[in-house]
């Protein structure tokens, strides 16, 4: 089970983005033989990301989460696509900069909902439960009572 599909992040490669992509494979015009060298990376490049958001999600979460949440769907795509372009390597001051910036974007999200300060609004979080698994207060018994502290 997977944050995104394969065919939402192939829809948001362009035709020259693929080219930067599969740079060990210069001069590979043939569109089905490109698509068959991105296909193992594009793959490759989801399976990362999911553990990346799991790897937040978890302490907070039952992971993977079903139904998958709108904005995980979004992160996990962006979290892919730089996963995607930074193969090859990113300039952060280029057209790849757009990547980066939503990588780290969704990073600070999910470290946020890590911290318990941001709700992904799935059903898998009940307040109850979150509290549970991530707060414990343990204590001594009692010292000084009303009935202990009688005459003093």
């Amino acid at each position: 089970m997977s944050y995104c599909t394969h065919d939402e992040v192939r829809a948001l490669l362009k035709f020259d983005a693929v080219s930067q992509i599969i740079t060990d494979n210069d001069g590979v015009e043939d569109p089905e033989e490109r698509e068959a060298i991105l296909a193992p990376l594009i793959d490759e490049a989801i399976a990362d990301a999911d553990g990346e958001i799991d790897g937040y999600l978890a302490k907070r979460y039952t992971v993977p989460l079903t139904p998958v949440p709108k904005v995980i769907n979004k992160f996990s795509k962006d979290i892919a696509l730089y996963n995607l372009f930074s193969r090859a390597g990113l300039d952060p001051d280029g057209r790849e900069g757009n990547y980066l910036t939503r990588y780290n974007a969704a990073v600070k999200f999910l470290a946020l909902v890590a911290e318990g300060k941001v709700s992904i609004g799935s059903e898998t979080s009940d307040p109850k439960t979150a509290a549970a698994t991530g707060f414990a207060l343990h204590s001594n018994d009692r010292i000084f009572s009303r009935e202990t502290m009688k005459g003093m």
